[in-house]
């Protein structure tokens, strides 16, 4: 694990905010919002595999949406706000917040901070 000024050091500022002290970032703003191209997001902390492209979908909620994340990559957990986090499951860092409004077969909504992955298409 490392420590909290190693994470600093890593990390643009926007990053160790939300990453590391639970931020989010404005709506509509990410730079994968709007990504539709085959491949998978990784944590931008860690580079741990946690969402698959074909889990993505159109929230309307200005984050990117997935309705399934990669098997045991995250940890579901309440946060202050009663609301339940996506942490990765590798390096403890904070993705967003799961909803039960998504679409089928899960009926979930992972709404991710883009700022917080990373994204590698097929063949990369």
């Amino acid at each position: 694990m490392k420590s909290e000024s190693e994470w600093r050091e890593e990390l643009t500022p926007e990053q160790y905010r939300v990453l590391r002290k639970s931020g989010t970032e404005p709506p509509y703003t990410g730079r994968l919002l709007h990504k539709k191209e085959e491949g998978i997001y990784h944590c931008a902390a860690c580079g741990n595999k946690v969402f698959n492209s074909d889990t993505k979908f159109e929230s309307g909620t200005g984050w990117p949406s997935f309705n399934k994340a990669v098997k045991d990559s995250v940890i579901l957990e309440k946060d202050a706000t009663g609301r339940i986090e996506v942490r990765c499951a590798e390096c403890g860092s904070h993705l967003g917040h799961v909803f039960n409004d998504g679409p089928k077969p899960t009926g979930k909504r992972y709404c991710i901070n883009s700022i917080a992955l990373n994204f590698k298409g097929e063949g990369e």
